[in-house]
C-alpha cells in the first residue's frame, strides 16, 4: 500500500472553513509567483484583454491580481467569506462566492481556469467535470504550487519545523493531488515545468508565513515550540539586512480540455 493511501483526502478536512482565522496573515505573508509562470500560463491563448479566467480557490487574490495585471478579466471564485473580505481586488478582478465543484459560471464561458495553491483542497471527482463544463473548447487548465526547495538550509529547516509542529499534516504534501488530473478523461496534454522563486522575510514574515498555513496551531504548547524553533532558525541564518530567504520551486501543470 502507498503510504499516502492511509492519509485522509484533503478535501475531507474542512477546506471551506480552515482558513477563516488566517486571512490577515495570508494577505501579508504568503509568497507571490514569478512573472515567468504567468507568461507560461498565457502563452498561446491570444490577446490577454480578450480572455476571461476563473481563478478557483482564489484566496485573497494573489494570483488573480497577477493575471489582471496582464489585462485578463478574472472571476475569482472563493468559498471562504473571510478570505474574500480580506482581498483588495483591482478593477479587472471580480470576487464571487463559489466552489470548485459548483462555480455557478455558465457553460463554455471561460478561456482559462487557474488553481494557485488550491487544487489539493478540491474533490477531483466533482471538480474536473465542472472545470470542463465551464471551459470553452480548447480551453486551458493551470495548476500551480509553490513547493519548498528542501535543498536550501533555511527552507529545509522551516519545513522540518512546520512538519513536526503540525504532526505531519497531509496538507504539507499537496502535490499528490495531481494524480487525479493525470488520470482524468476530461483533460489531455498534461505537462509541467518548474520556476525558481524566493521569498525574503524578516522575523515577523517568517512567523507570519507559518501562521498563514491552515495546519499550523495558533496557540498552545505546539505553537510555542514552533515559534521558538523559527526564532532560532532566523537568528542562525539572517543576513546583514535582517532577512532570511525561503526558496521555492514554483511548479506549473498545464492541461487542455479533452475533445471526447
Amino acid at each position: 500500500m502507498n503510504s499516502n493511501d492511509s492519509q485522509p483526502q484533503l478535501y475531507e478536512m474542512n477546506p471551506l472553513g480552515r482558513f477563516s482565522d488566517r486571512a490577515s496573515d495570508y494577505v501579508k505573508y504568503r509568497p507571490s509567483y514569478p512573472a515567468a509562470v504567468i507568461d507560461a500560463i498565457l502563452d498561446g491563448l491570444g490577446e490577454p484583454s480578450q480572455l476571461t479566467a476563473a481563478d478557483i480557490g482564489a484566496g485573497t487574490g494573489i494570483s488573480s491580481r497577477l493575471l489582471a495585471q496582464r489585462g485578463v478579466r478574472v472571476l475569482a471564485i472563493e468559498p471562504n467569506a473571510e478570505m474574500r473580505q480580506a482581498a483588495d481586488p483591482p478593477a479587472l478582478v471580480e470576487f464571487r462566492a463559489g466552489t470548485s465543484e459548483a462555480t455557478n459560471l455558465p457553460d463554455t464561458s471561460i478561456d482559462l481556469v487557474t488553481c494557485f495553491q488550491s487544487f489539493h483542497w478540491f474533490n477531483p471527482v466533482l471538480t474536473l467535470p465542472e472545470f470542463r463544463r465551464i471551459l470553452k473548447p480548447g480551453g486551458r487548465l493551470a495548476v500551480v504550487w509553490n513547493l519548498r526547495d528542501r535543498s536550501e538550509a533555511v527552507t529545509l529547516g522551516y519545513t522540518q519545523i512546520t512538519k513536526t509542529g503540525s504532526q505531519h499534516d497531509p496538507a504539507e504534501n499537496p502535490e499528490r493531488s495531481i494524480d487525479a488530473l493525470l488520470a482524468s478523461s476530461h483533460f489531455t496534454d498534461v505537462r509541467h515545468c518548474d520556476f525558481a522563486n524566493r521569498q525574503d522575510v524578516d522575523i515577523a514574515g517568517l512567523i507570519g508565513r507559518a501562521k498563514s498555513a491552515s495546519y499550523i496551531p495558533q496557540s498552545g504548547p505546539a505553537w510555542e515550540k514552533i515559534l521558538s524553533d523559527l526564532t532560532e532558525l532566523y537568528e542562525t541564518h539572517c543576513d546583514a539586512r535582517g532577512l532570511v530567504s525561503l526558496v521555492y520551486k514554483t511548479r506549473l501543470y498545464l492541461a487542455v480540455v479533452a475533445n471526447n
